[in-house]
């Protein structure tokens, strides 16, 4: 937990959590604020399983997965490509329009944009706009706008603080999300803050939040909903764990914002309160997870083949990747 990321209180939150949780589920847990320079922990043989709850840069952008894997260690959640992609919301919304689930129009803003060209593209792009950087969690440095040479304005101020950043067309309507676990979707649940904007504020300190369940009541929307988000993770290549959010518009058209491969664990936490809602406890959720990364991966099933081969021939071994 920890890293170097904007969202690094939330992550220690959320591992001091996950910490708690596995232990009651009869873990032996050692608990490391991890950093690009202090990685000692990898080299600690007594660990079986690494629960990484990093959020934003280092932890959940690929980085830290990349290394795991190349030493070849047992983790839970995403792989490194996954995560790459996950993180980078310009390269996830083409993924999930490949995958025919619906997502915002956005335009890429960096150092090379020609301004004359943004400001006639976004005539056609909408009336209202969302700006928000490429590659940052947590709602941070994200902005919702109603004039178009504002919402360049704050394009810049994003690009100049965070990096990279898009302009994406807003959506109006309910903002859901929906948590996976595993192969399955939990509860859907609708996100009203008392702001309208569920921002910083209103995930992590706004007590007047609200989360609730079962507002969608058509079945066939919900089930719509769920297999978009399934979609959306297996498109991805995620595994084990990920959160994805929709905005769920005033036409009922749920479109996929993002996908979160570590989304957080603390008490405000959307995650365990959907999984909560499935039946299963804090402890129930990690523990789930943490055996998911250590269970052995499913066989492929080879079809039985017969081989003719010149008597002299030695046929190498089938195998599957």
């Amino acid at each position: 937990m920890g890293g170097i990321g904007s969202e690094r209180q939330i992550s220690i939150q959320s591992g001091t959590c996950v910490a708690e949780a596995l232990r009651e589920g009869g873990f032996d847990v050692v608990t490391a604020d991890v950093r690009p320079d202090n990685l000692d922990i990898l080299e600690d043989s007594s660990v079986d399983v690494f629960f990484p709850v990093l959020h934003g840069k280092f932890g959940e952008d690929g980085q830290l997965q990349r290394i795991l894997q190349d030493k070849s260690l047992v983790y839970a959640g995403s792989g490194p490509t996954a995560s790459k992609l996950a993180f980078d919301k310009m390269a996830s919304k083409k993924l999930f329009a490949k995958a025919d689930v619906a997502t915002p129009a956005a335009i890429e803003f960096n150092a090379e944009t020609d301004i004359k060209q943004l400001e006639k593209r976004l005539q056609y792009l909408a009336d209202e706009y969302v700006v928000k950087p490429i590659r940052e969690g947590s709602s941070v440095g994200v902005s919702i706008i109603a004039d178009r040479d504002e919402a360049i304005a704050a394009a810049q101020e994003t690009l100049d603080e965070f990096g990279d950043c898009m302009i994406e067309k807003f959506i109006q309507g309910k903002e859901i999300t929906v948590s996976i676990l595993e192969d399955g979707a939990l509860p859907i649940i609708e996100i009203r803050s008392q702001t309208g904007f569920y921002d910083y504020q209103a995930k992590y300190i706004d007590e007047q939040t609200e989360y609730l369940f079962d507002t969608i009541r058509d079945p066939a929307l919900t089930a719509q909903i769920e297999q978009a988000a399934m979609d959306c993770f297996y498109v991805l290549g995620c595994r084990h764990f990920a959160r994805v959010d929709f905005m769920l518009s005033d036409e009922e058209i749920a479109y996929a914002l993002e996908l979160n491969t570590i989304p957080g664990f603390t008490t405000h936490s959307l995650l365990p309160k959907a999984a909560a809602k499935a039946g299963f406890t804090m402890s129930d959720l990690c523990s789930k997870i943490v055996e998911a990364a250590y269970s052995p991966l499913p066989k492929c099933k080879v079809p039985k083949v017969t081989l003719t081969c010149h008597p002299e021939a030695k046929p190498k071994d089938l195998a599957c990747e």
